[in-house]
């Protein structure tokens, strides 16, 4: 259906393709990947005729139509279900024609092309892709002028599901949606019985819609059948492959040049020199292995606070003389809490997150911690406060004042992957991974106790957000988030609150229980209320002992598993430390000069690789042991 032959395209000094080939067949569901900058944007573009490339050629079968969502979402005074009925141009305009045309015969033809579309069902299955999307009929029937920027790109989307393209490419689609509207996302992307191109950094959507990856690696096309994860691990092993053979070929190049070194003066080798000469030469210049750098998180880590370090008592809270968003809030936050907050958009997780980062204060109640408490806010909508003509480095030396050396600005850019160049580069010049990246340091600086991340993983790729994951994972305080990263929450959170109806509780269930529980609901029929819907409530947790006892309880639980999680995290520093050592062993035992230095034992380095292998294993295992133990208490 889709074929790209031999396409190069240069942006400005950079090659982002060269002469890159793919096929993508009829009926393909294809997750476009690729690291930040690897030109997965500009492929779409190619692919849709936006911008022309520098050479090669991009072909579709027939008359393919093709869907995207458009940047300029619909606004003004159209209804949202209007927006997305004109979404579906042919239809538009056969319904337009069909009012002023007074010729019979065209008449017929326009009546007999509509009911061959299902232009009278069209209405139905917009309101249902709306629906999906977390508008109900009274949303529907609104102006879309009324709507914030995030939920008129709902509106886009909707429109690009509803004209139902032979060949949708979708953009980060997840990034204006609730983890209810990704659920709906999932299954629709799922049913879709056309071509699809993805491009996402969602591992979970990737996994569950695709059925192709192509991969865009060293300014080429790299097809992959099946998932993300599936693509990981054979791209894994191909990398382990392509290194053992050049190890190998670099091990025969050595021998052979060794004998020609050594008899190539001698006339009675002359020939075998010679034809050892030749045989090198066939062998061709050493290739090296790509291999990605993970640029790494590291927060900083606060001094230690008793818990808890936050406490919200009878707490209301709302905007202006606007009703109030939450009521009630009767919570407490402890030093090593990682909570992630789930619940459609407009219940108030936002809300909730103001609140504890101090933005907001409440109508009722009070929040107690104490003075020496610091809390580090994140959220994507600060990234319309910075300053585009000044660099990372001036925001930073800005926000930690003019005591700050310039040590100790680069240091803090620095834990979050900012060399010195891209740190001297002005802001509006950084990709939308950095500006991520930077916020993400500008929150850190002052070494926080509770740190608040409000959809943090938007424009981070892959491999950004599994620095994100170690880096939260590694934390020394309380962490809230707030993501429609259901992959980032499994590996990150250890509870999940509820924010709906007005209220924070407490889930009894981990992620997945609670999108069972969400779709249960969905095929229930139950609907809810854009930017003001409510959920249906989370279970109630049984009142077994009174307030103080419950956490007089959790108290004990937590100073029993104290011990137990510092020999975690003991045993898992280890085996971070022995198996940086073994990569550190796999690199040298790849790279070809190892094999040339006659002071290095590759014997000795197999040994080496062989007992760390086996320390690994050991450490593993005692962490498994432990973790058993961990859990139990």
């Amino acid at each position: 259906m889709l074929h790209v032959i031999d396409l190069s395209f240069r942006h400005g000094e950079r090659v982002l393709f060269d002469r890159a080939s793919a096929a993508i067949s009829d009926g393909w569901k294809v997750g476009l990947v690729g690291r930040n900058g690897a030109g997965k944007s500009t492929l779409l573009r190619l692919i849709q005729g936006m911008i022309e490339a520098d050479g090669g050629s991009i072909n579709m079968t027939g008359r393919t139509r093709v869907g995207s969502v458009p940047q300029d979402p619909p606004g003004g005074n159209i209804t949202v279900l209007d927006a997305v009925l004109a979404a579906d141009v042919e239809r538009t305009a056969l319904l337009a024609e069909d009012a002023t045309c007074h010729d019979g015969l065209r008449l017929a033809e326009i009546h007999a092309r509509l009911d061959e579309i299902g232009a009278a069902a069209a209405p139905a299955r917009a309101a249902s892709i709306l629906h999906g999307l977390g508008f109900d009929n009274e949303a529907q029937a609104r102006p879309c002028g009324e709507f914030s920027g995030g939920w008129r790109m709902r509106v886009a989307l909707a429109g690009t599901l509803f004209s139902n393209p032979d060949l949708l490419i979708l953009d980060e689609p997840s990034n204006h949606l609730d983890l209810e509207a990704m659920l709906w996302l999932t299954e629709h992307l799922r049913r879709f019985r056309h071509t699809l191109v993805l491009v996402s950094h969602d591992r979970d959507l990737l996994n569950d819609v695709c059925d192709h990856i192509v991969h865009i690696d060293q300014q080429k096309l790299v097809t992959y059948n099946g998932n993300y994860d599936r693509f990981e691990r054979t791209r894994a092993e191909r990398l382990e492959h392509d290194a053992a053979q050049q190890a190998k070929v670099a091990a025969q190049r050595k021998h052979m040049q060794a004998f020609v070194d050594r008899f190539k003066a001698k006339a009675s080798k002359a020939r075998q020199a010679q034809s050892r000469i030749k045989m090198i030469e066939k062998l061709g210049p050493i290739a090296t292995v790509p291999v990605d750098e993970r640029i790494a998180f590291n927060f900083p880590a606060p001094d230690h606070l008793p818990s808890p370090i936050e406490t919200i008592d009878d707490v209301t809270v709302g905007y202006g003389d606007g009703p109030p968003v939450l009521r009630k809030l009767d919570l407490r936050l402890d030093m090593d809490d990682r909570i992630a907050l789930l619940g459609q958009n407009g219940n108030g997780k936002s809300t909730f997150i103001r609140l504890l980062s101090d933005r907001l204060k409440p109508r009722e109640g009070r929040i107690k911690h104490t003075s020496k408490l610091r809390v580090g806010y994140f959220s994507q909508d600060q990234e319309e406060g910075l300053d585009y003509e000044a660099t990372a480095f001036n925001h930073m030396s800005s926000a930690l004042g003019p005591t700050a050396g310039e040590t100790k600005v680069r240091a803090q850019l620095g834990r979050f992957g900012f060399s010195r160049e891209r740190a001297d580069l002005k802001v509006g010049l950084l990709s939308g991974g950095e500006k991520t990246r930077l916020l993400l340091s500008l929150a850190t600086r002052n070494a926080p106790h509770l740190l608040l991340l409000d959809e943090p993983t938007n424009h981070l790729d892959m491999d950004a957000r599994a620095s994100l994951v170690d880096a939260i994972n590694d934390f020394e305080g309380a962490v809230v988030l707030v993501s429609h990263d259901t992959h980032l929450v499994k590996l990150v959170a250890d509870q999940l609150w509820v924010v709906a109806d007005g209220k924070v509780a407490p889930f009894e269930g981990d992620i997945d229980d609670y999108q069972a529980k969400l779709l249960r609901e969905r095929n229930g029929g139950k609907s809810s209320k854009a930017g003001k819907r409510e959920a249906a409530p989370p279970p109630s947790i049984p009142e077994q002992a009174p307030k103080k006892e419950q956490r007089k309880q959790s108290a004990d639980s937590r100073a029993k598993r104290a011990p137990l999680k510092k020999t975690l995290e003991t045993l898992e520093k280890g085996i971070a430390r022995l198996t940086k050592q073994r990569s550190d062993i796999e690199a040298r035992l790849a790279a070809p000069e190892t094999y040339s230095d006659p002071g290095i034992n590759v014997a000795d380095l197999q040994r080496e690789k062989v007992r760390l292998e086996r320390e690994i294993a050991h450490a593993e295992h005692e962490w498994l042991v432990a973790q058993e133990a961990y859990e139990a208490a």
